[in-house]
């Protein structure tokens, strides 16, 4: 288990703990919550060993493996598959062993111990899953999101956030006892998200996890650890019930703290009533004594929340834009406009607050880019309502912010565009004041945006949206880098206000709170969407299952065009009559054939049965010779395992480790051919 006693963390000057106790159980899974900057990382820091205690007792089981994600982008060449791959370090150790038992053996092929250490070096690669690595770790990958054309792809022609999903497989990958989870959301959409859970579900070891997403958290966790005030309170429970019980105490600590106070104010009015009086000294001598003993009841010190609201709108164009047979994509270096969507015909009325769903890479921020003039439209019309006033919030801070400008220049920039459009009061002191409502106080408004952290920006963001006065918002992943209180404060605001709503966000208690209704964005359109968050979910399900089943489709379609050709030619179909579309899972179509009498239909019938069956002939003959050699290698392999259990002299260790380990790749090699080949007749069939 793991023991923090008393235990005194630092970060420079700052005590982030103080005499702080927690115990965490193995196989308990933990979420850690905390305003920002309360210590949350530190902590993981202490875990990982990267801090040692200030002060205090800590422990943790020295023969724990443990595992998280890497915090910087990485860098290299490798395949996205061998790179998750890299994240076994069980493995890699046991690859590494058998290397250099290997070159040991070849330099001593003689040599008893050398060929012991091979042959346990063989056996524990075994052990440690070299068979089945690749496909665990392409399993992986596409869960969170990647397509099977991009398994192969280098890490470094991967965008920022697709390469941080790496780095989260590669952690998934590492077989652990102790999983570290810093916001592991924070890069996923939606579908990902749900796949995440479920593998997280699943995961035997102790985990401890970092996120201000209030539904992850309530699916993935049963223990809560809260920071506050330099302490460490443990929770049984997620984080649902962590806030009814700390709601429940704190209402418990407040009541008991008035009643102390009550007390010690009666017992304060006897002392100074009698201490003076002789024939009452000693009693008010013993109460001086009671009140010096009484262990105090701390006063409720609730965290200051943040909170904030957006203006009323100006005026309410209706509708507030008109969407007309357009398409949207984005331009090419040369020019070239690629189209994601489409044929896109959409309304939106003043007060509508609408959810944007889809699967990554469907074009959700594309849409909204496009609308907030962030993108060209490629083709068709987009028409606003007059006076229309839109505040965009996009996904990366930086697309609307300045990396080398401060809070205090950015809201003087924005209050001369705004010229009259703004509020009346625009002085440095007005605008000082308006940011420190936003939590910028102090130097705080000359201090870089680069140098800030995610959550700054998004408040910096959100405090340039407010002073606008929209009347329509599109939001595009406003929570990323959010903690749990300004999310809250962020769905207040949006349930609060007046004007029209477009959100696309991975975070489901917001969408839950905000939207009346949901668009689905995906197969290059925009259409309503019949349902809740629920059904959503069960929707993601099914795409999935869907792209699978195209993806083995075309991996069978491979497979039967290898196969040979049939004896008799089948007769042609008029070429200029074939209409061929990538929006349909139908390749081709021709026109209607003309009426055929029975007989003729029955020979057509039997001539096409013989075309299949010769073409369904040799896939038939070698999935046979597959099924035996497969249970040979099998048997061969089961005895080579037999063999090694039992005592054998050294060189026949060595002999069978190596054989072992190539009927291991055979089988494996076996078995993708054979799913290949059954899917192939599956098709034909």
């Amino acid at each position: 288990m793991i023991i923090l006693n008393n235990v005194v963390l630092r970060r420079g000057t700052k005590v982030l703990l103080d005499s702080a106790s927690v115990t965490l159980n193995p196989g308990e899974k933990v979420g850690l919550v905390g305003r920002n900057g309360a210590g949350k990382s530190t902590l993981f820091a202490l875990l990982n060993g990267t801090l040692h205690e200030d002060g205090g007792d800590f422990s943790i089981p020295k023969q724990w493996r443990m595992a998280q994600v890497a915090q910087h982008m990485p860098e290299t060449e490798d395949s996205a598959t061998d790179f998750v791959v890299a994240g076994d370090t069980r493995l890699a150790e046991a690859r590494e062993a058998l290397a250099k038992a290997e070159a040991l053996h070849a330099a001593n092929p003689d040599d008893a111990d050398a060929g012991m250490a091979l042959g346990q070096a063989y056996s524990d690669i075994a052990d440690a899953g070299e068979h089945d690595a690749v496909p665990r770790a392409q399993a992986l990958i596409m869960g969170l999101g990647f397509k099977l054309h991009e398994l192969d792809r280098p890490v470094n022609s991967f965008s920022g956030g697709w390469r941080m999903r790496l780095q989260l497989a590669r952690a998934l990958m590492c077989p652990s006892d102790l999983l570290l989870l810093d916001e592991p959301t924070n890069h996923l959409d939606l579908d990902a998200l749900v796949w995440l859970e479920a593998w997280l579900q699943k995961y035997d070891g102790t985990m401890l996890v970092i996120s201000h997403d209030r539904e992850f958290l309530d699916a993935v966790t049963n223990v809560t650890v809260h920071i506050e005030q330099a302490k460490l309170t443990r929770y049984g429970g997620n984080y649902s019930k962590f806030e009814d019980m700390r709601a429940l105490r704190m209402e418990q600590q407040q009541i008991a703290h008035e009643r102390q106070q009550e007390k010690i104010a009666h017992l304060q009015k006897f002392i100074d009533r009698f201490k003076a009086k002789a024939s009452k000294a000693k009693q008010a001598q013993s109460r001086v004594k009671a009140l010096a003993r009484m262990e105090r009841v701390a006063p409720l010190l609730a965290e200051a929340e943040f909170t904030f609201s957006f203006k009323e709108p100006a005026n309410l164009p209706n509708p507030m834009l008109s969407i007309t047979d357009a398409s949207f994509g984005y331009l090419q270096e040369d020019g070239s406009a690629t189209t994601i969507l489409s044929g896109v015909s959409r309304g939106v009325l003043a007060g509508q607050r609408i959810g944007i769903l889809g699967a990554n890479g469907q074009g959700k921020s594309t849409f909204v880019k496009t609308v907030a003039h962030d993108l060209p439209l490629v083709s068709g019309t987009v028409t606003e309502g007059k006076g229309l006033a839109i505040g965009y919030f996009a996904q990366q801070e930086l697309d609307v912010l300045h990396e080398t400008s401060n809070p205090l220049e950015h809201m003087v920039r924005l209050a001369r565009e705004l010229g009259s459009a703004a509020p009346a009061a625009r002085t440095e002191q007005d605008l000082r004041g308006f940011l420190g409502s936003f939590n910028f106080s102090g130097d705080m408004v000359k201090q870089p945006v680069g140098t800030m952290s995610g959550g700054e920006k998004a408040r910096l963001v959100l405090a340039m949206m407010v002073w606008q006065r929209p009347n329509l918002l599109l939001l595009d992943e406003p929570t990323n880098h959010l903690d749990l209180a300004t999310r809250e404060a962020l769905a207040m605001a949006l349930n609060e206000f007046e004007g029209t709503l477009m959100l696309v966000s991975h975070d489901r208690a917001l969408l839950r709170t905000v939207c009346d209704e949901f668009w689905l964005v995906g197969r290059g359109e925009v259409r309503d969407f019949d349902g809740d968050l629920d059904d959503y979910q069960r929707y993601l399900l099914d795409e999935s299952k869907r792209l699978r089943e195209e993806a083995k489709q075309a991996n069978a379609a491979e497979v039967a065009a290898a196969a040979p050709a049939p004896a008799k030619a089948v007769a042609p179909m008029a070429s200029a009559a074939v209409t061929t579309t990538t929006a349909s899972p139908v390749a081709a179509s021709a026109p209607a054939a003309p009426a055929v009498d029975g007989r003729t239909q029955r020979q057509n019938d039997a001539r096409e049965r013989q075309r299949l069956a010769e073409q369904s002939r040799p896939l038939r003959k070698e999935l046979a010779s597959l099924d035996q050699r497969m249970a040979q290698a099998n048997a061969e392999k089961s005895a080579l395992e037999a063999r090694l259990a039992s005592a054998l002299p050294p060189a026949e260790i060595a002999e069978a480790g190596k054989r072992l380990k190539q009927l291991g790749d055979e089988i494996e090699a076996m078995e993708e051919r054979w799913l290949e080949l059954s899917e192939a007749l599956e098709a034909l069939a």
